[in-house]
């Protein structure tokens, strides 16, 4: 592993059940259990996870095609069943589907002829959020001495 393989982020309660992620760069996210915030509209942490998965690979697609033609409609939609079973709470049947419309025209035609390509490669190689998530990692909770 070198310096430039670590990726991190920071987590910090803001309120009961309520969340701020931070990254190295100083962008931040809040999240929280159930509504997610004020509102009820924001992201709990099932909902982060699906949506690094398609953030993830959106982003591999997207470079690939875009180098052709701007799309003219460009949705991911990921969805999974969350369960609890003897192996504890977790998700189950992770799908994720591309809605990718592209201008007539050649370059339409490139970016439609890659796409399927696009989508193999970034789910089998290139997303590393999906990969991880399908390949399975260890994860290792330790509690910091104060």
């Amino acid at each position: 592993m070198t310096d430039n393989s670590l990726r991190s982020v920071s987590i910090e309660r803001t309120r009961t059940g309520h969340f701020t992620a931070t990254n190295a760069r100083g962008g931040t996210i809040g999240f929280g259990t159930g509504s997610g915030t004020e509102d009820g509209t924001g992201f709990t942490p099932v909902e982060l996870l699906l949506a690094a998965i398609g953030g993830c690979t959106a982003a591999d697609v997207d470079v690939a095609t875009a180098r052709h033609v701007e799309p003219t409609e460009f949705t991911v939609t990921v969805s999974g069943d969350k369960i609890s079973d003897e192996l504890g709470n977790r998700m189950t049947d992770l799908t994720v589907t591309f809605t990718v419309r592209f201008p007539d025209g050649a370059p339409g035609d490139r970016a439609r002829a890659i796409l399927p390509r696009a989508v193999t490669a970034s789910h089998e190689r290139l997303c590393t959020v999906s990969r991880t998530v399908e390949i399975g990692t260890p994860v290792t909770a330790t509690v910091a001495d104060v």
